[in-house]
C-alpha cells in the first residue's frame, strides 16, 4: 500500500519529528508551537497528547524508558506517564529570537538537535550535541533551519538538512568521538520540488526526505540518486518515521501553519499524521542513552 492514508486528521499547525517507541508500541510526535508531545497508537488509533509548556522541536524515547524532548531553551526529559519535565542542560538560553527545531539520536546513543531564528533570520542557529552524561557541544555554526537528521547503517555517515540550502548534506561520522567531518552535498532538491525537512534513512539504507511545499516523499539511494516519490494530498510534509511491529510502517508527519485559508480550504487533510507501506523496512530507533 504505497498510497498515503490519513490515519490521525488533527488539523494541527506544525506537526514534527515522528520516531517509534517500540517498548511502548506507540509512535511520538510533536506539534511544535503548541508544545505538545504525541503519544499515538496505532492499534486503537488513541491520540495521547502531553502539554510539556513550551514549543518542542523533537523527541526520543531513552534507554530508561521515559523521553527527552528538545524544546524551547534546551533539553528536558519527560515522564510518559506524568508529563512532568525536568531540564537536563540549557541551549542558547540567553537568545529569545532561537528555538530548537528537528533531533535524533545517533548510533551511540546522543541526542543531536538544532536550533532555527524564530523569525527566519539567516545563520542564527547551531546544530548540537547532548550527550549521556547531560553536557552539550556545539558541533556545526551557523546554520538557518537545522532539520533532518539520520546516519547510515554502518554508522559511517551522517546525513544532514539546512533547509534554505535546498540540500541533503552527509559528514563523515567518528562514532566514538561523535565528530563528524568532510561535509558535502548528497543530493541537491530543485525549488520547484520542495524545501527538504525531516528525513529518515531504512533498513537497506535508503533515505527518505519529506519535502515541504513539495507535497511529497522522496527515497534516495545511497549513491544519491533518486529511486521513488510518494505524493501526498498535502503540501506540507515535514518528516518520515518507519514504526509498526515490523517496521514496515512509513508515518509521515505534515502541517497547516504556512498555508493561508484559500489552501487550507483546498487542502483538508493538511496537520494530520499519514501512514504507508512502501514495501520496505525501517531500523529501530537509537535510543537516548543517558
Amino acid at each position: 500500500m504505497r498510497e498515503p492514508e490519513l490515519v490521525l486528521d488533527l488539523r494541527a499547525d506544525l506537526l514534527e519529528g515522528p520516531v517509534w517507541d517500540a517498548a511502548r508500541a506507540r509512535l511520538l510526535f510533536v506539534d511544535i508551537m503548541r508544545g505538545h508531545v504525541h503519544e499515538f497508537d496505532p492499534a486503537t488509533s488513541r491520540d495521547r497528547i502531553l502539554d510539556v509548556g513550551q514549543p518542542v522541536g523533537a523527541v526520543t524515547p531513552t534507554s530508561r524508558g521515559d523521553w527527552v524532548v528538545a524544546a524551547w531553551r534546551g533539553f528536558c526529559r519527560v515522564d510518559p506517564e506524568t508529563g512532568r519535565t525536568s531540564v537536563i542542560a540549557e541551549v542558547e538560553a540567553d537568545r529569545d529570537d532561537t528555538r530548537m527545531n528537528d533531533g535524533y539520536v545517533d548510533p551511540r546513543g546522543r541526542l543531536w538537535a538544532g536550533t532555527m531564528s524564530v523569525v527566519k533570520a539567516p545563520e542564527q542557529g547551531a546544530l548540537y550535541r547532548l550527550d549521556p552524561d547531560g553536557s552539550v557541544r556545539r558541533m556545526l555554526a551557523p546554520v538557518t533551519t537545522s532539520n533532518g537528521i539520520d546516519w547510515s547503517a554502518d554508522g559511517r555517515l551522517m546525513y544532514y538538512v539546512d533547509t534554505p540550502t535546498h540540500r541533503v548534506d552527509v559528514f563523515d561520522f567518528d562514532a566514538d568521538r561523535g565528530e563528524i567531518r568532510n561535509r558535502r552535498a548528497f543530493v541537491t532538491i530543485p525549488e520547484s520540488a520542495g524545501r527538504p525537512d525531516g528525513l529518515v534513512v531504512d533498513a537497506e539504507g535508503g533515505i527518505w526526505l519529506a519535502l515541504f511545499r513539495g507535497g511529497a516523499v522522496h527515497r534516495y539511494r545511497p549513491d544519491g540518486s533518486l529511486d521513488l516519490v510518494i505524493r501526498f494530498p498535502v503540501s506540507l510534509t515535514t518528516k518520515p518515521a518507519f514504526g509498526g511491529a515490523d517496521l514496515g510502517d512509513l508515518f509521515v508527519t505534515t502541517a497547516s501553519s504556512a498555508l493561508d485559508a484559500s489552501q487550507r480550504a483546498a487542502e483538508p487533510q493538511a496537520g494530520g499524521l499519514f501512514r504507508l507501506r512502501p514495501g520496505v523496512r525501517g531500523r529501530p530507533a537509537n535510543l537516548f542513552a543517558g
